[in-house]
């Protein structure tokens, strides 16, 4: 069955695969302590050698290199935190915003959004913050979609910084913030008013990263740190964010023109990158590799991706619906999304129904 035409035969396949990894959904929270605070560790010890090495020394670059990738793949667990239940492992979403989340300025909540990013009245549509037509738009908009990863570090500066706390006092600004600037998105057209049984949490996880930058800003004009240690800084989490930015280009095939998806369409313009190599290690951490599985089914856990998709491979084989989700390597994706921007003329571009619903 490589390609149902009926939603009866879909949802049957669908319970199959289901059945096939049943087993598999219980997260092990031990590994998930572990791991996150293992990669912590790495990452903050990275992040003090890069600050504290010779400048311009091998040492230095060496620091900036793995603080980056270790902070990143330490951030990817927000991604299983939005997955979780709200009174599921609550310490251990405590525990990395103080971590990970308030120190890059990436609360967790701020993510909520990424749920709508798997509904079928959402996904793949302008209402989808995590997905553009980048594959049905001409060249240019991916160029300009990378062109903004210098950039988003500064943005999360400036929302934290300076338009959280003034939006506490002017209240046109505070519902602009929370409808323009409180989502990580990839859609710049994206506009939903923040949740209102979240405005709370979001006030207090504010606090905490204007309380961190004022603590910093304290340093440099009292105490050892520099405008170059601000530069650094930039670069780092420029640096971090970027790998995700990149990493983003080869989580879908970006073909759609807004219409809905069916859970089954869905899967199939999701990626799974199935070779191993370095580069699937470094960019596709803590189970982001398997993101069309992720698709089939948002509550897996990450530390049971790996056995799940060669369960379903051997039971379904290659020519099966999920197959279609398997590229070797993110190299052929990414040509892939630039080989279809490249056939489109302006005039066909997706992303002016983006704008016209933005």
């Amino acid at each position: 069955m490589s390609d149902p035409s009926s939603q009866p035969q879909q949802r049957q396949w669908i319970r199959q695969a289901h059945e096939t990894v049943a087993d598999l959904f219980e997260r092990r929270p031990g590994l998930y302590w572990t791991d996150l605070l293992l990669t912590a560790l790495l990452a903050w010890s990275a992040v003090a050698l890069y600050f504290l090495a010779p400048p311009w020394s091998a040492w230095q670059a060496a620091g900036l290199l793995v603080a980056g990738i270790a902070l990143f793949r330490a951030g990817t667990f927000m991604h299983e935190i939005i997955h979780m239940g709200r009174s599921e492992m609550r310490w251990f979403k405590r525990c990395w915003n103080l971590l990970v989340g308030i120190p890059l300025l990436m609360p967790w909540v701020l993510y909520r959004n990424h749920i709508e990013h798997h509904s079928r009245a959402h996904f793949g549509t302008p209402r989808d913050g995590e997905y553009l037509p980048l594959a049905a738009a001409p060249t240019r908009e991916l160029i300009r979609y990378l062109l903004q990863i210098p950039v988003l570090s500064l943005m999360a500066l400036a929302r934290f910084g300076l338009a959280a706390p003034l939006s506490w006092i002017f209240p046109p600004l505070r519902r602009w913030l929370l409808s323009a600037g409180s989502a990580y998105v990839s859609n710049p057209h994206y506009r939903k008013p923040f949740p209102e049984r979240e405005r709370k949490h979001l006030f207090v996880v504010e606090l905490l990263c204007l309380a961190w930058l004022l603590m910093w800003l304290a340093l440099t004009v009292y105490g050892p740190v520099t405008p170059l240690h601000w530069a650094m800084a930039w670069l780092l989490h420029a640096w971090t964010l970027g790998l995700n930015w990149i990493r983003n280009l080869a989580a879908h095939g970006y073909g759609n023109r807004g219409e809905s998806m069916s859970h089954l369409e869905q899967l199939q313009d999701s990626i799974n990158i199935t070779g191993q190599t370095w580069l699937t290690v470094w960019l596709f951490p803590v189970g982001l590799r398997y993101h069309g599985l992720h698709h089939l089914f948002p509550g897996l856990p990450y530390h049971a991706m790996g056995k799940a998709h060669r369960r379903l491979m051997e039971r379904f084989g290659d020519d099966s619906p999920y197959a279609l989700a398997n590229h070797a390597n993110y190299f052929a994706v990414v040509t892939r999304l630039f080989q279809g921007a490249a056939r489109t003329r302006a005039d066909e571009s997706a992303i002016a129904v983006w704008r016209q619903q933005a």
